[in-house]
C-alpha cells in the first residue's frame, strides 16, 4: 500500500509537468493567433501587396519554365526573355494605344453622368420604376462613388500614383521572386520543425502549382474577354468600345463580380442611344460569360482547383468588407490558397482523409 502511494506521489510531478506543457503550448498558439489577427488588422494593405508580388512570381517563374522546358535553355534566361517579351508587347502596345485609350477615357468620363441622366429621365415616366429611381443618389454623386473606387483599388498607396506605384512595386518584386525563388522558399521552410520539412516542401509546391495554372488559365481568359468585348462592341455600333473592352479584361480578373462591373458602363452607354442596342449589349456581356462559365472556366478549374461559386462570392464579400477592392480583386487566389492548406493541412493530416493511392500498373 505505501509502495502505491509513493508510486503515485512520484507520479504527480510528472503530470504536473504535463499539464503545464499543455497550458504553455495552448497559451503560445492562443498568443500567435492574436498576433497574427493584429498583423492582419493593421497591416493589412502591405500584405496584400505581397500576395499580389507572390502571384505575379508565380506566373513569371511558370512562364520561364515552359520556356525553358520547350527549348532546352537556362531558366533565369528563359525568365529575362520572358521579362522582356512582356516589355516589348506592353511598350509597343501603349505606345500604338495610347492617344485612343487616353481619349476614349476621358470621352467615357463625360458619357457616363449623361448617360446616368438620360436613364433617370427615362425612368421617370414609368410609375414603379419611378419610386425605385426616387429612393436612388443623384447622377453626380453616383459617378463620384464609381470614381472613388479608383484610389481603393490601390493595395498600398492611393490615387493614380499610388496604382502606377503599385504596379511597379509588384513587378519588381514578382522579378527578383521569381529569379531565384528557392531562396525564399527555403528560408521559411527552415522556420518548420525538421520532421515537418518534407511535408512543407510539398505543400508549398502544391501551392505554386495552383496557383500557377490558375494564373495562366485566367491571363487567358482575361485575353479572350477583352478581345471579344472589344470586338463585340464594336460590331454592335456602341461607343468607346476599346477602352469598354480593355476594362472588360482587367476586371475579368474577379470572376463574377468583375463581369457586372464592367457591363455597367457600356450598358449605359449603348443604353443612351436605344433600348435596342442596350439590350444587345447585355445579351452579348451574358453570352460572353456563359462561354467563359461553361468552357474557359472548367478548363481553368480542371488543371487548378475547383472553388463553389458560393465559396468564391463569399470570400469576395468577406474580403471586400475588410480590406476594400483590393481584397475583392484578390480574394479568389487566396481563396485557392486556402483550399489546398486546407485540404492538405487539415483534412489530410489531422483527419487522416488521404487520397487512395492508385495501383501502379504491372
Amino acid at each position: 500500500m505505501d509502495q502505491q502511494h509513493q508510486e503515485h506521489t512520484a507520479d504527480l510531478p510528472q503530470t504536473q509537468r504535463r499539464l503545464a506543457r499543455r497550458v504553455t503550448m495552448v497559451n503560445g498558439i492562443a498568443v500567435l493567433f492574436i498576433a497574427g489577427a493584429a498583423a492582419v488588422v493593421l497591416a493589412a494593405n502591405a500584405l496584400l501587396l505581397v500576395f499580389a508580388c507572390i502571384l505575379c512570381a508565380i506566373l513569371l517563374y511558370k512562364l520561364s519554365e515552359i520556356l525553358a522546358r520547350r527549348f532546352h535553355m537556362r531558366r533565369k534566361l528563359a525568365l529575362a526573355m520572358v521579362v522582356g517579351a512582356l516589355a516589348l508587347v506592353i511598350g509597343l502596345g501603349g505606345w500604338a494605344m495610347a492617344p485612343q485609350i487616353a481619349e476614349q477615357s476621358s470621352r467615357l468620363a463625360q458619357e457616363i453622368p449623361a448617360a446616368v441622366e438620360r436613364l433617370q429621365t427615362a425612368v421617370q415616366q414609368h410609375p414603379l420604376l419611378k419610386r425605385i429611381a426616387s429612393e436612388l443618389p443623384p447622377p453626380e454623386q453616383i459617378v463620384k462613388q464609381m470614381g472613388d473606387m479608383v484610389p481603393n483599388a490601390g493595395l498600398f498607396f492611393g490615387g493614380v500614383l499610388g496604382a502606377i506605384g503599385n504596379v511597379v512595386i509588384i513587378l519588381f518584386v514578382g522579378i527578383y521572386f521569381a529569379t531565384s525563388p528557392q531562396l525564399y522558399t527555403s528560408g521559411l521552410i527552415r522556420l518548420v520543425p525538421q520532421s515537418r520539412r518534407p511535408r512543407a516542401r510539398e505543400v508549398q509546391q502544391e501551392l505554386g502549382h495552383t496557383l500557377a495554372n490558375w494564373l495562366l488559365g485566367k491571363a487567358a481568359s482575361m485575353l479572350i474577354v477583352g478581345v471579344v468585348t472589344s470586338i463585340g462592341l464594336s460590331m454592335l455600333g456602341v461607343p468607346l468600345a476599346l477602352i469598354l473592352g480593355i476594362i472588360a479584361g482587367l476586371l475579368d480578373f474577379i470572376p463574377y463580380l468583375g463581369p457586372i462591373m464592367a457591363g455597367i458602363p457600356a450598358v449605359l452607354l449603348a443604353l443612351s442611344i436605344s433600348p435596342e442596342l442596350a439590350l444587345y449589349t447585355v445579351l452579348l456581356f451574358v453570352g460572353i460569360q456563359l462561354v467563359e462559365g461553361y468552357v474557359l472556366q472548367p478548363l481553368i478549374e480542371a488543371r487548378a482547383v475547383d472553388l463553389p461559386p458560393a465559396l468564391v462570392i463569399v470570400m469576395q464579400l468577406v474580403f471586400g468588407t475588410l480590406f476594400g477592392f483590393a481584397g475583392v480583386a484578390l480574394a479568389t487566389p487566396l481563396a485557392a490558397a486556402l483550399a489546398v492548406l486546407v485540404k492538405m493541412l487539415y483534412i489530410e493530416d489531422v483527419l487522416g482523409d488521404r487520397p487512395a493511392q492508385k495501383p501502379k500498373p504491372g
